[in-house]
């Protein structure tokens, strides 16, 4: 029997009672306080003197991880749902998680700039860079520095294409559901950045044996 792809949204606000009766009181606790913590760490790095300001952009921070893991985590009993009614019908299956996995994209863009937004009227765009990086354990800055490092002789387009790709990069990472997936942006748009670099002619392989070896002669004081 076919199950067709708007039953699926119908069943949307009894997926969303199951997530709210999924967390028992004290996981709630413990959740709350391990994000508010992350929260607070990015924070420390804004140099906000005012203690009602710092409180009020950490919890602008703590609730975004909340929304996320929310849509998140609706996402998956969503799509074991849309598994379990569609298992023998492979074709409607795909289509109605190709849906969804569209809806979640589109619900994940307008949260970011929402987010965004929020931190915008207490913060600089410097800051909300700060936050970003924070957000995304400094790939960027540590990748951009390593990449001008390895290869001595890019030049400053080079630079800022790269730049551009890892800025990119940690907007999608941002957003992600976890650690592997966070860098699994940055890998994407490295693997951009390097075929990028080979087609300009640079020799990748050659270019990082000659770093580690500037490397490993500055650790030894030469």
């Amino acid at each position: 029997m076919k199950i067709s792809i708007l039953a699926f949204l119908l069943t949307f606000s009894s997926v969303v009672t199951t997530f709210a009766q999924k967390m028992t009181a004290e996981e709630k606790v413990k959740y709350v306080k391990s994000i508010t913590e992350r929260a607070d760490k990015i924070v420390a790095n804004l140099g906000i003197s005012d203690a009602k300001e710092s409180e009020k952009v950490r919890n602008i921070i703590r609730d975004q991880y909340s929304n996320l893991n929310d849509i998140y985590t609706i996402r998956d009993l969503k799509a074991k749902d849309i598994k379990s009614k569609l298992e023998g019908n492979k074709v409607e299956r795909d289509s109605a998680l190709s849906k969804q996995n569209k809806g979640v994209m589109e619900s994940l863009a307008k949260l970011h700039n929402k987010y965004i937004g929020k931190l915008s009227t207490h913060l600089t765009r410097e800051q909300i860079d700060l936050v970003k990086n924070g957000m995304t354990y400094n790939v960027l800055p540590i990748t951009y520095k390593a990449y001008q490092e390895e290869i001595l002789t890019l030049t400053e387009d080079q630079k800022k294409q790269i730049l551009v790709w890892l800025t990119e990069a940690r907007e999608y990472a941002m957003d992600a559901e976890s650690s592997d997936k966070k860098h699994a942006w940055f890998g994407k748009y490295k693997g951009r950045i390097n075929n990028y670099l080979s087609a300009a002619g640079y020799d990748l392989k050659k270019e990082g044996i000659e770093w580690e070896k500037r490397r490993k002669a500055k650790a030894q004081g030469n």
